[in-house]
C-alpha cells in the first residue's frame, strides 16, 4: 500500500514517516514539506493514500486535495491536522478528503486509518465526526426549503449509501447486498455524480443535509 505523506513541520513530519513506514504492508513513497515538494512527488508516484496537512508553507492543503482528487480518482485522501474547526473540516471534505484525524492521534491509530480508507471506510476523529453532524443540522428551515429536490437515487444507490454512511467496507456491502465487489466502486461513483460530490465523507455529509438519508435511522 503506497502513501505520499505531506508535512511541513519537520519534526512531526519526520514522525509521522516513521510510523507510516512501521505499518505492516504500508510503503512511503516520499514526504514532502509543500504543496511543491508535493506535488513533484506526485509527478513520479499515484500513490494509493495521501496523508496531507492543511497548513502549508506556499498554500493549503484543500488545494492539493483538490488536485488529486481530480487527477487521481483512485488515491484515498486523508488529512491529519492541528485543525479541528468546523470550517477546515467542512473545506477538506468538500475538496475530496475522505478521512480527517487530528495530530494527536497514536501511530496506530494513523496505521489503521489508512488501512481503513483503502478498505472502504472513512476514518474520523471522534471530534471531527461531531462538526460533520453539526454543520448537518445548521441549515435553516427556510433555506432548506428553497433547495432543489433531493437527486433520485436508485433503490441499489441508496443501499450501498447505507452502507457508506455506516462505514461498511467495499467488501462488507458487496456481502450484504448479494452483488459483486467490483460492481461497488461503479454504484459509488454514480452516487458521487448524482450528489455532486468527491468522497464518501462528504457524500454522506450531503445525503444527511438534504434529507436522503437520517443518521439516526
Amino acid at each position: 500500500m503506497s502513501v505520499i505523506l505531506v508535512e511541513d513541520d519537520a519534526p512531526t513530519r519526520d514522525f509521522l514517516a516513521a510510523s507510516l513506514a512501521a505499518g505492516a504492508g504500508i510503503v512511503l513513497l516520499a514526504s514532502a514539506g509543500s504543496l511543491a515538494e508535493a506535488r513533484a512527488a506526485l509527478e513520479n508516484h499515484r500513490p494509493r493514500v495521501l496523508v496531507t496537512d492543511l497548513k502549508l508553507p506556499d498554500g493549503h492543503g484543500s488545494e492539493l486535495i483538490r488536485e488529486v482528487r481530480q487527477r487521481m480518482p483512485e488515491t484515498e485522501i486523508m488529512v491529519i491536522s492541528v485543525l479541528g474547526d468546523e470550517l477546515s473540516v467542512m473545506q477538506a471534505v468538500r475538496a475530496g478528503a475522505s478521512g480527517y484525524i487530528l495530530k494527536d492521534a497514536r501511530p496506530i491509530d494513523l496505521i489503521v486509518a489508512v488501512h481503513d480508507l483503502t478498505n472502504g471506510r472513512s476514518p474520523i476523529s471522534a471530534s471531527i465526526a461531531r462538526h460533520i453532524i453539526r454543520q448537518s443540522q445548521a441549515a435553516p428551515p427556510a433555506a432548506a426549503a428553497e433547495e432543489a429536490p433531493p437527486p433520485a437515487l436508485t433503490p441499489r444507490e441508496m443501499d450501498i449509501l447505507w452502507g457508506i454512511a455506516k462505514g461498511f467496507t467495499y467488501n462488507d456491502i458487496a456481502a450484504r447486498l448479494g452483488i459483486s465487489r467490483q460492481t461497488v466502486p461503479s454504484h459509488i461513483k454514480n452516487i458521487y455524480r448524482k450528489l455532486e460530490v468527491n468522497s464518501r465523507s462528504e457524500a454522506v455529509y450531503t445525503a444527511v443535509e438534504r434529507k436522503i438519508i437520517k443518521l439516526s435511522d
